[in-house]
This record gives C-alpha cells, sequence and structure tokens, in this order.
C-alpha cells in the first residue's frame, strides 16, 4: 500500500500543474473527472495512514501481544503508551474524561459533603483555583515519566494534602478507591462514545497497568477487589474487576443529597463560565447529556430535552464520522503539552492551555494580546497577568499547589515521601509479586493537613 501512495504521489509531482489547472477550469467533465481523482486518492491516503500511529504502537510494544505478556507490562511502557492517547491520538476525549471523572465522584454524598466542609466551592474564586490545582497535579504524574522527580513530587503532595483527611476517616478508603476507578475506566468510556476507534487491549492494559502502579504510590488499598491486593493477573484483569466493583460501588452509593447538587453547580459554573450568557443554559444540557441517569438523578438535576439528546448525538455522530473517513492524524508539531517542560527564572512551571481562568498562565505579548486575548477581553474575562498575583504569573510550584492555607506547608513531608518513592516507583511492572509494593512504604508525615486551619 505504501508502495502504491508513493507512486502515486511520484505521478503527481510530474504533471504539468499549470496545464493541468488551465484544462480543469475549461472543462466541467474533466473538472469533475479532476475532482473525484483527487478525492478519491485524498480518501486513499488518509486510509492509509488513519491507524498508522496504532500500528507503530502495536509494533514498538509487541512484546506484550498475548495476555501472558501483558502481565510483564512495566510502568513506564504504560505510562509511554498512554501518553500518546493523550498528547497526540485522543487528547480531547482523554482530557474532557479525566474532569468528568472528577465531577463524577461529586454524585457520592460523602465526597461532596467533604468538599464543602472544606470550603473549597464557598465561593467561585476558590473553585476555580481548585480545578486549576488538581489538574496541575494529576498532569504532572500523568504527563511526566513515573519515575522522574516531577512525577514523584506530584504524587507525594498530594499524599500530603489527603492524608491528615483519611488517617482521620473523613476521606474513606473507598472513596479513594471509588475515585482512582474514575480516572482509569472514564477515558476509555469517553473514547469509546466520543472517538473515532475504540481502545485496543494493548492501550487498556496500559491504562489498567498505571492506575494500578499508581494506585500503589497513593497508598489506595485494593482489598475490596476479589483478586485485590495484588494478585491480578495483568492490566486488563484489573480493570475488568475495578470497573465491576465501582458499577456496585455507585449502586449501593450514588445517591441525591443536597451536598451532590451544591458542588455540581458549582462546577457546572466553572465549566459553563467561559460561555456568553445567553448559552449558559444550553451549556448544563449539553453537559447534562454526557450524565447517565443515576449520576443525573444523585445530582438533582432534570433530564435534557429530547431536542439537547438528538443535537448532541448529530455533533458526536459528525465529529466521529469526520475523524475516522476524512480527518488525517495529529502530526507530531500539533502535540498536546498542557505544561513547560522546564522551570522558569522562579524555579516554577506554566500552564500553556488553560480554561476559564488563567492561573499559572505566563502573560506573555501573545496571551495578553494575541487574537484569543481580545475575544477573552471583550467577553469580560481575565488574562494572564491580570490583577497582580492574583493568578499566579509567575507558574506554580509543585510542592505548594492545593488549598491556600497549605502553600509554604508540607514540605519536610512532601521530601520524606518523595524519596520513599524513588525506592518503591522505578517504571517496574506492577502485576509481578516478586517486587516490592508502595503500600510497604514507610514514612512521618509532618505538618499534615489536620494541623492546617481551614479558615
Amino acid at each position: 500500500m505504501d508502495e502504491q501512495i508513493a507512486r502515486i504521489m511520484v505521478g503527481l509531482k510530474q504533471l504539468p500543474i499549470r496545464t493541468l489547472l488551465l484544462e480543469f477550469w475549461r472543462d466541467s467533465r474533466k473538472r469533475r473527472g479532476l475532482s473525484a481523482a483527487l478525492l478519491a486518492a485524498y480518501l486513499l491516503i488518509q486510509r492509509s495512514v488513519r491507524y498508522r500511529r496504532l500500528g507503530r504502537l502495536q509494533k514498538v510494544y509487541r512484546k506484550y501481544t498475548t495476555r501472558e505478556e501483558m502481565a510483564s507490562m512495566t510502568d513506564h511502557d504504560a505510562w509511554e503508551i498512554q501518553k500518546q492517547m493523550l498528547a497526540m491520538e485522543f487528547p480531547s476525549a482523554t482530557v474532557k474524561a479525566l474532569q468528568f471523572a472528577l465531577f463524577r465522584t461529586y454524585g457520592i454524598p460523602t465526597i461532596s459533603a467533604l468538599l464543602l466542609k472544606t470550603s473549597q466551592f464557598s465561593n467561585p474564586a476558590t473553585s476555580f483555583k481548585r480545578y486549576a490545582d488538581t489538574g496541575a497535579l494529576i498532569g504532572q504524574f500523568m504527563a511526566f515519566e513515573p519515575s522522574s522527580e516531577r512525577a514523584q513530587t506530584a504524587i507525594a503532595r498530594t499524599k500530603f494534602l489527603h492524608v491528615g483527611y483519611r488517617s482521620s476517616g473523613k476521606i474513606l478508603e473507598s472513596d479513594m478507591l471509588y475515585t482512582l476507578s474514575l480516572f482509569a475506566l472514564e477515558p476509555i468510556r469517553f473514547i469509546d462514545m466520543f472517538e473515532w476507534r475504540s481502545l485496543s487491549d494493548l492501550e487498556q492494559c496500559a491504562i489498567g497497568t498505571y492506575w494500578k502502579s499508581l494506585g500503589d504510590a497513593l497508598e489506595i488499598s485494593l482489598a475490596d477487589l476479589p483478586s485485590g491486593p495484588n494478585s491480578f493477573r495483568d492490566g486488563l484483569h484489573f480493570l475488568d474487576e475495578l470497573r465491576a466493583w465501582s458499577l456496585k460501588y455507585e449502586e449501593d452509593y450514588m445517591k441525591p443529597h443536597p451536598s451532590n447538587k451544591e458542588v455540581a453547580d458549582k462546577t457546572m459554573d466553572v465549566v459553563v463560565y467561559s460561555m456568553p450568557r445567553f448559552l449558559k443554559s444550553a451549556g448544563v444540557n449539553f453537559a447534562s447529556c454526557v450524565m447517565d441517569d443515576r449520576l443525573r438523578e444523585s445530582m438533582m438535576y432534570e433530564p435534557p430535552s429530547a431536542t439537547y439528546k438528538t443535537i448532541f448525538s448529530s455533533l458526536i455522530a459528525l465529529r466521529k464520522f469526520y475523524l475516522r473517513h476524512l480527518a488525517l492524524p495529529r502530526a507530531n508539531f500539533q502535540r498536546i503539552d498542557v505544561f513547560t517542560d522546564k522551570p522558569n527564572e522562579y524555579g516554577r512551571y506554566y500552564v500553556k492551555l488553560y480554561e476559564a481562568i488563567p492561573y499559572y498562565v505566563k502573560p506573555t505579548i501573545w496571551n495578553r494580546w494575541g487574537p484569543a486575548a481580545w475575544v477573552t477581553w471583550a467577553m469580560g474575562m481575565p488574562l494572564p497577568g491580570d490583577e497582580d498575583d492574583k493568578y499566579y504569573p509567575r507558574g506554580f510550584d509543585l510542592e505548594d499547589l492545593g488549598p491556600k492555607y497549605f502553600e509554604g506547608k508540607g514540605r519536610k513531608s512532601v521530601a520524606a515521601i518523595r524519596e520513599q518513592l524513588k525506592q518503591e516507583r522505578r517504571g517496574q511492572a506492577p502485576f509481578i509479586p516478586e517486587l516490592p509494593s508502595a503500600e510497604d512504604a514507610k514514612y512521618e508525615v509532618v505538618d499534615g493537613p489536620e494541623q492546617v486551619s481551614e479558615a
């Protein structure tokens, strides 16, 4: 197939382009014929390259072809495969799925009630910052190699922010496992629903392998799973058990509650913030189309009308058809990288893409005066660098991410946890039993969240 395409391209280069164009415009029959030929050539090329990235991925990781071989998949390889989905193959669906996974946890009353008590949803400012901080933390340990200091620092900071609540029982271990399950499962579901192809077994195994390893690093107990904590066959087996457990957990605990609705409403304000006022209601209805009945009922939302459902499903079908049959794959220069790779002069990192509020975005000339900036300004929304340091124009410090009352706190604890992770999480295979598990981690947490005022 590649040789045939090469011959076609060589032949096209040898054609006298000027003469061809003149003939094209003079004769309508030739014009139609040439148009059909060019369209056929494009579709042939598109078809040959559309699945090329998947084929290349399967070739590079052919050592994981059988289920027996998948059991030996390393955390590093799983991360590499997942990174392809996040940055190249399905960036939109993956990011939206992770955002929706967080939103879905608010359908569990024990989770939503605790979030309200922390005052993180008391006003729009804290809601937006929590949204940005959560995205930055999750983004660090997904975008950077598992054994890298950047990923391990993000995991350590996440553990520090949760340790006091977990040790006091304010955060249930079952809620931690449920949250982990959504981060693993929602990208698979979203890609299946909204993208031009479903994930291969290799890609799904990578997701299961990666999130099993991350669950170990976060010390999330897997004892409630039939094969837990460490008797899973491979990433696919782990996902199967996690999916069944997660569905049962929702059946038992995802119930209507005022705290669910309050947190969902605050989050929905973030989702539709950048929309014109006359479109906000439509935005909420389209967001409701993504919800299943159980989630919608738990958040006490009305179902969208048949009109919204029809429009939504039609748009998704058109997008899937276009991407599968007409669009070329994303080129390397179109790679989606949300964060800067290297620290700036302040030792911090910038967010390169943002939604609504420009937390941690560098106030460059383009970001403040480019075409998108003018649209943002016209809609009355803030730009990077507005209001002095309110939106952290110097970027974020990994060890300060989280609620403002935790800034500057927990550095010793984060350092201790990070040192333990360096010994425990080295990119190895999480399903090989003889390798050490992060559940064996031993460290002392000082100045933890329970010792910090939430006022």
